[in-house]
């Protein structure tokens, strides 16, 4: 019997003319700027439509000889030197909130949402909700407002609808490989993934975060796929508006607590959190109990803080589209 000791990714080496392709790879600027798609289309156009559009996976599928014909190809090169300029001016330019508002852009403003659709490959996102809160990021960027979004990292995407031989509709949820997404996660001061607690009944539940780069925004994504939790706890943000009620209330507690904790682990303070949706409704509570512990605030004082400054935002108003709990 062989005993597996780890496993190995090989994937092809990037010539050093192409090496502005990681960093323009790993900020979803390029997801609405027609420029950068026309470049990945270029590099691999089959690659590009079987990775559901996702450059991270193109990069680590395109074999090598493409990859070093592209870097002796001027043309290429002048397109994507062309594609990254285009990245770092808008990142660099001067804002519409900063010449407002004369402020330096350090984030105060918490978005927290349980879908972001931001595009295809990242499958976070069901519906309406997901595709504004992803534009609601977007916006924020271009704009360069001081906002950080928060939401949950489904390990299972939407579904996939396919039709078998005699003409019955069916649906196949493929697992999304976070490693090979425009994605990265955050690392504490020891250089390992941070990691927050949560007390649940008779446990703890640990929750990584996953940053991602959307134009100027950060957008962190809390998973509990860790080792440190037990299989059920592992599966808590395993699909989107998946489970049972147990499962949803759990959801809501990671997004909600856990989320407020994550940005103050982070070091970012909001002061504005704006809720799309109830599903992150727990951080109301995480703000008073933060403002009283570490502000020694009175429950009051506390609690009309959180009113003046919690933002709630809904979609539909019909008391069918809202959760409910006994």
């Amino acid at each position: 019997m062989i005993d597996l000791i780890g496993t190995f990714n090989v994937v092809p080496s990037l010539p050093k003319k192409l090496e502005p392709l990681r960093e323009i790879v790993y900020n979803l600027f390029w997801a609405w700027n027609q420029d950068s798609i026309e470049l990945f289309r270029r590099m691999d156009r089959k690659i590009w439509e079987q990775t559901n559009h996702n450059p991270v996976q193109l990069l680590d599928m395109i074999n090598q000889e493409r990859l070093d014909e592209l870097a002796t190809d001027d043309g290429f090169v002048s397109h994507m030197n062309r594609v990254y300029l285009q990245l770092e001016v808008y990142l660099g330019a001067v804002t519409w909130y900063q010449k407002k508002y004369k402020a330096q852009d350090k984030p105060f403003i918490a978005y927290f949402s349980a879908e972001f659709g931001l595009t295809e490959c990242l499958q976070i996102y069901s519906g309406g909700l997901g595709v504004l809160s992803g534009d609601h990021l977007k916006a924020a960027s271009d704009l360069g407002l001081p906002l950080v979004g928060v939401g949950l990292c489904y390990k299972e995407g939407y579904f996939q609808q396919y039709l078998t031989n005699d003409g019955w509709q069916q649906e196949k949820y493929d697992l999304i490989d976070f490693y090979n997404q425009p994605m990265k996660l955050v690392l504490g001061k020891d250089h390992s993934p941070l990691k927050i607690s949560l007390d649940f009944p008779g446990r703890k539940v640990y929750f990584q975060i996953w940053q991602i780069d959307v134009g100027r925004i950060k957008l962190y994504l809390l998973d509990t796929n860790v080792k440190d939790n037990n299989s059920e706890d592992r599966e808590i943000t395993k699909t989107l508006y998946g489970g049972n009620t147990e499962t949803r209330i759990q959801q809501e507690i990671v997004l909600g607590t856990g989320g407020l904790r994550a940005l103050h682990a982070m070091g970012i303070q909001p002061s504005v959190c704006h809720m799309n949706e109830g599903h992150s409704a727990f951080l109301s509570f995480e703000r008073i109990r933060y403002l009283i512990k570490y502000h020694k605030l009175s429950f009051e004082e506390a609690k009309d803080i959180g009113f003046y400054s919690n933002v709630f935002t809904t979609h539909t108003p019909l008391q069918a589209a809202t959760d409910v709990y006994n």
